[in-house]
């Protein structure tokens, strides 16, 4: 599995079903960054999980109506409700536990 990119158009349908996590990213965000290929790792090892992720400076009416005003920020979905919030990097070991705790 791959991280998915969303859109504003798309965030509906795309967090759902099941379990998501979306990532809200930019390109000249430099956590943003380090956060990618935690992720893209993550989502190899969790098939259970779909891992998507939106770029707020191209998609923002998302982002606005979810009041993100912090990146990266990353929000779980269960079947289109959000069940958990981190904002900021964390280590791959603490982003898995709080996966875990949703599947």
């Amino acid at each position: 599995m791959a991280v998915k990119e969303i859109t504003d158009n798309t965030f509906t349908d795309e967090t759902s079903t099941g379990t998501v996590l979306v990532d809200f990213w930019a390109e000249w965000c430099g956590p943003c960054r380090m956060l990618s290929p935690i992720l893209e790792e993550l989502s190899t090892e969790i098939p259970n999980v779909q891992f998507k992720k939106i770029n707020v400076d191209e998609n923002p009416t998302v982002a606005g109506s979810l009041g993100i005003t912090a990146i990266p920020t990353v929000i779980i979905y269960k079947d289109g409700h959000p069940v958990e919030r981190i904002v900021g990097l964390l280590p791959k070991d603490q982003i898995k536990k709080i996966i875990e705790k949703h599947i």
